[in-house]
């Protein structure tokens, strides 16, 4: 019997990769898989969109709801949407009975194609220490997706991908290959504040949104749930139980070795 196994790749596009016998985990840390994680764990319903077009069909469909656009393209927010992709201005809005549809130029085109793929969920800051507990025994096979923004897998998507990857190979698993490997090894016990080096972090000062970046810093493993793709929807499957396997903060790393294939 093989070792389960865990992978880091980045972009929309590689999820083709993984789409048989693969439990995928998309991760937009700034700022849609923030953005989802802190909507639905608040009990609004969230759905995602790939386009413009996508998310107002989906919004007239339910119209009767007053569903919140939510979301940004290149930066800016189309025309018609209610706000931006902002998971600090989410926080504080209190109508959760109106379901969000969000858009995002690369994490929900991620999420999206995500969607095809055996088993999908989505991971950030907040929650990357529940679902790597959720994750162990449940999966033989991992591939942690970075959302890569214009085309760059970004400092704050590599940091949560590396964070679980441990701790899967603290509860058993192997690397599937080198660049995981030294992923993994890159910001093993590195700080969440680590990511202040990001171009996202660059893109939210130049743009006066320090707001979500200081919410994703001051929201770490708060959140202790894990959350599914179901189609269109991002939907919480179940609190974790704490767990030996993953710890409290990054650690060391334990037990490391290359998949044989």
């Amino acid at each position: 019997m093989h070792n389960p196994s865990v992978v880091i790749d980045s972009l929309p596009e590689s999820v083709e990769r993984y789409r048989s016998g693969y439990a995928v985990v998309a991760v937009d840390v700034i700022r849609a898989t923030t953005t989802l994680a802190t909507g639905v764990a608040l009990g609004r319903r969230c759905y995602v969109a790939c386009s413009v077009a996508d998310a107002l069909a989906r919004s007239a469909e339910l119209a009767r709801e007053r569903p919140l656009l939510v979301g940004e393209v290149g930066g800016d927010m189309p025309e018609g949407f209610d706000m931006n992709n902002s998971p600090a201005a989410l926080a504080l809005r209190w109508d959760i009975e109106r379901p969000m549809i969000l858009l995002s130029s690369s994490g929900t085109r991620l999420i999206s194609n995500a969607r095809m793929c055996e088993t999908g969920y989505i991971a950030c800051f907040r929650n990357y220490a529940a679902l790597a507990a959720h994750l162990v025994g449940r999966h033989s096979r991992v591939a942690l997706i970075g959302a890569g923004t214009r085309n760059q897998f970004r400092e704050e998507d590599q940091m949560c991908c590396a964070w679980i990857a441990e701790s899967l190979v603290q509860a058993g698993y192997v690397v599937q290959d080198a660049a995981t490997q030294e992923m993994v090894a890159r910001w093993s016990g590195a700080r969440p504040e680590d990511c202040r080096v990001s171009k996202s972090v660059a893109y939210l000062t130049k743009s006066n949104q320090l707001q979500d970046l200081e919410f994703i810093l001051s929201h770490v493993n708060d959140l202790d749930a894990t959350f599914t793709i179901e189609g269109n929807e991002i939907v919480q499957a179940q609190a974790c139980e704490a767990s030996q396997a993953v710890p409290s903060d990054t650690g060391r790393l334990i037990g490391f070795a290359s998949a044989q294939h």
